[in-house]
C-alpha cells in the first residue's frame, strides 16, 4: 500500500527511514503546539482551544500534503501570520479574533481558488526574489522582537522608546537563560533542538518556582507544577466561529488589505519553503519549476480552510520539514507520520499551563534567527535590491505591523527601479499591488 501511494522505490527510500523522517520532522515543529497558543491568548482566543485547533488542523493538513501532493512537507500555524493575527489584526487594528478567524477563512478560500486555477503559481513566480526573501527575514526580525518584549526583555521606555528590562527579574532571567540554552541546542545541531530548549525553559522555570521566586508581572507567572491540570479539556469554543465574525467583519474599512495581508504571507512562507524542500530533493527542475507544485499548493490552502474553522491562525508549510528531509524524508509518508504524530500529540494538553512567555521567548527569537539568514541571498551591495528589502524588515518592526512592512517594501521596490531604469523589471502585478497598497494608506 505505501508503495503504490508514495513510490517508495522510485524516491530510493523506504517505510522505515520515512518513519523516522516523519517523527524528526514533528519533534522540530512540535514548539508550535506551545507557541502559538500563546501568542493567539493576545487576541483573546481560548489556549486549550487554540492548542486542540493547531493539533487537528496540523494533523488533516500534513496527511493532505502527503497523500495529494507526495511531498516530505509539514505543515502547521506559521510563525508571523499568527503575530499578523492576534498583534495587527485584533489588538493593532481592533479586529475581534472572530472576525479575524473570518479573514483567515477567506484568505484560505482565495488560496484556493488561485490554487485550482493556477493563478498562485504566476504570482508567485512574478513576486521580486529579494522581496521575497525580505518579508521572510523581517517577519524573523518581528517575531523576535515580540518574543523579547512578552518576556520583559525589552521594554517601553518614555526617554529612549524601548530599552533592556530589568535582569534581576525571575521572568526576564529564565527567558534570557532559556534563550542561551536553545542557540546551544541549534549551534550544536542537536535534532529538534529549539523543541527541547522549549522544553529545558520550561523545567528551569517550574525549579525556580519551586525555590520561591515570583516574577514581577503578575500577568506572566513562572512555570508552576501547582498550575498543572490532567483533567482532559477537549471543549474548543473557537470552532467555527468564524461564522459569528462574518456579521461584523465588513464595518471594517481596511478588511480587504487585511485578507490581502494574510494571502500574501502565505504565499512566501510556502513558496519558500516548497522551493527550498524541493531542491534539497530534486523536486526542481533546470527552469526553477517544481513536480507535481499544484498538487502541494492545494493541501496548503485547504489546510487553511480546515485551520480557520478549527480556530486558529493560517497554516502553512514549516521549513522545519528540512529536518526531515536531512534524515532521510522523500515522500509523503513522512508528511503522513507528521499529521498522525500532531494527533497523537492532544493528549499533552494539560502540559500547557507550565507554557508561559518566558519559556515561548526562546523559540520565537531563534525561530526569528533562523528566519533572517535569507538576508545572505540579498545582494547589499546593489542598493535597487537593498534599499526596499531594509524598508520592508524597518517597517515590519518599528511599525509593529507585518502588514505595513509588505506595503512600504513593494512601493519602495517600484520606485528605486522605476528611477533607475529598470522598469521593464517591474511585473504588471506588482504595479496593481502597489496601487492597493497606495489607496491603503491614503484611506
Amino acid at each position: 500500500m505505501f508503495e503504490k501511494l508514495f513510490k517508495l522505490s522510485e524516491k530510493k527510500t523506504n517505510v522505515r527511514t520515512e518513519l523516522i523522517a516523519g517523527l524528526t520532522t514533528f519533534l522540530a515543529m512540535a514548539y508550535i503546539l506551545a507557541v502559538n497558543p500563546s501568542v493567539l491568548a493576545a487576541s483573546g482566543m481560548d489556549t486549550n482551544s487554540v492548542f486542540l485547533a493547531t493539533a487537528i488542523a496540523s494533523g488533516i493538513s500534513c496527511l493532505l500534503m502527503g497523500l495529494l501532493a507526495n511531498y516530505p512537507v509539514a505543515l502547521s500555524a506559521g510563525m508571523g501570520t499568527n503575530a499578523l493575527f492576534a498583534y495587527t489584526l485584533c489588538i493593532g487594528a481592533g479586529y475581534s479574533y472572530q472576525e479575524a478567524l473570518a479573514v483567515v477563512f477567506m484568505s484560505g478560500v482565495i488560496f484556493l481558488v488561485i490554487s485550482v486555477t493556477g493563478i498562485r503559481k504566476i504570482v508567485i513566480n512574478a513576486i521580486p526574489k529579494n522581496m521575497k526573501l525580505a518579508i521572510g527575514a523581517g517577519i524573523g526580525f518581528f517575531v523576535a522582537f515580540i518574543g523579547l518584549k512578552n518576556a520583559g526583555i525589552v521594554i517601553a521606555n518614555s526617554a529612549t522608546a524601548v530599552s533592556l528590562g530589568s535582569f534581576a527579574d525571575p521572568e526576564v532571567l529564565l527567558a534570557i537563560i532559556g534563550l542561551l540554552v536553545t542557540i546551544a541546542l541549534v549551534v550544536k545541531k542537536v535534532p529538534a533542538g529549539v523543541f527541547w530548549g522549549l522544553v529545558i525553559t520550561a523545567v528551569l522555570g517550574i525549579i525556580m518556582s519551586i525555590c520561591g521566586l515570583v516574577a514581577v508581572s503578575p500577568e506572566n507567572p513562572l512555570p508552576s507544577l501547582s498550575n498543572l491540570d490532567f483533567s482532559f479539556n477537549f471543549s474548543m469554543p473557537t470552532f467555527a466561529c468564524f461564522l459569528d465574525g462574518f456579521k461584523t467583519l465588513f464595518t471594517h474599512p481596511d478588511w480587504f488589505v487585511m485578507t490581502f495581508a494574510f494571502l500574501f504571507s502565505d504565499f512566501f512562507d510556502t513558496a519558500g519553503t516548497l522551493v527550498a524542500v524541493g531542491n534539497d530533493i530534486g523536486l526542481v527542475n533546470e527552469k526553477g519549476e517544481m513536480e507535481n507544485v499544484e498538487k502541494a499548493l492545494l493541501a496548503d490552502s485547504v489546510g487553511t480552510v480546515v485551520g480557520a474553522v478549527c480556530g486558529t491562525s493560517t497554516i502553512t508549510s514549516f521549513v522545519e520539514s528540512g529536518s526531515g528531509v536531512a534524515a532521510g524524508g522523500r515522500t509523503g509518508l513522512t508528511a503522513c507520520t507528521t499529521g498522525v504524530l500532531f494527533f497523537l500529540s492532544i493528549v499533552f494538553s494539560p502540559l500547557l499551563s507550565v507554557i508561559t512567555s518566558s519559556v515561548t521567548t526562546p523559540a520565537l527569537v531563534v525561530v526569528g534567527i533562523l528566519m533572517a539568514q535569507q538576508l545572505k541571498d540579498i545582494d547589499w551591495s546593489d542598493l535597487v535590491e537593498a534599499a526596499p528589502a531594509f524598508i520592508t524588515i524597518l517597517a515590519m518592526v518599528l511599525g509593529y505591523s507585518i502588514a505595513d512592512g509588505i506595503a512600504v517594501g513593494f512601493i519602495v521596490y517600484t520606485l528605486v527601479n522605476a528611477v533607475s531604469g529598470n522598469v521593464k523589471n517591474i511585473h504588471p502585478s506588482v504595479w496593481v499591488l502597489d496601487i492597493i497598497f497606495i489607496i491603503y494608506f491614503i484611506v
